[in-house]
């Protein structure tokens, strides 16, 4: 395989939808919020599509209450109860990614998260499928969360690369925006949760990877051909 973009010295990754599929945990929760109030579930794919845009979008989508309409809070408040019982039912990481994981680990090559999941969410996860990156940095960490680069920029510090030397792999228009801004290579997959109608080609990213698979083939090529970060 031929890469577009220079070997990255640090890999930085989104995390719903990019690294780990949560859609069947956070889907488990949306249904729950729907029994509730009396409603059939909805189908596993029509829920992925809203994953990335958060409780307020799953809310909208279960029961048609926009984010400002009366009652949206609390029935935000209650999915965000049943989904934080058990953040790690049947989320999994993407194919391919046990073995990048196993072979940074064993190589020392410096990796992590930024995600604009809460911590309380995304460290119980994290925990359970056995997830350990270098640097984690989530929505409550900083003032400010995904577009805005400033999160990027702090796990580049943190793990004292600059950030022109990193790649921030992402699904989400957001993820794209914050990497360019943030100086790093901006790395767009179309395997995860992509609503009706968005255009990840039009996305300014170095690099589109259509499966996690062929994302996987790439990472563990720049471990083959570049030794690791001391």
């Amino acid at each position: 395989m031929t890469l577009e973009a220079d070997i990255p010295k640090a890999v930085l990754f989104d995390l719903d939808g990019t690294l780990v599929d949560t859609a069947p945990d956070l889907a488990r929760a949306t249904n729950a919020l729907r029994k509730e109030h009396g409603l059939s579930p909805l189908p596993l794919d029509d829920i992925r599509r809203e994953v990335s845009h958060g409780g307020s979008a799953l809310v909208t989508l279960a029961l048609g209450l926009e984010k400002q309409a009366p009652g949206h809070d609390k029935a935000r408040a209650l999915l965000l109860d049943y989904y934080g019982k058990n953040v790690a039912a049947e989320s999994c990481l993407f194919e391919g990614f046990e073995k990048v994981l196993d072979v940074y680990r064993k190589t020392k090559r410096p990796w992590g998260i930024i995600t604009n999941k809460p911590r309380e969410y995304a460290v119980p996860l994290l925990e359970t499928l056995n997830i350990k990156p270098d640097v984690l940095l989530c929505a409550d960490d900083l003032p400010v969360k995904k577009p805005d680069p400033a999160p990027l920029i702090e796990a580049a510090r943190r793990l004292n690369i600059a950030p022109e030397y990193c790649w921030y792999i992402g699904d989400h228009l957001r993820d794209i925006q914050a990497a360019n801004n943030a100086g790093m290579t901006a790395i767009a997959v179309k395997y995860g949760y992509l609503r009706q109608g968005d255009e990840p080609d039009e996305w300014p990213a170095s690099q589109f990877f259509d499966t996690s698979v062929s994302l996987c083939e790439a990472l563990l090529q720049h471990c083959r051909h570049t030794p690791a970060t001391s």
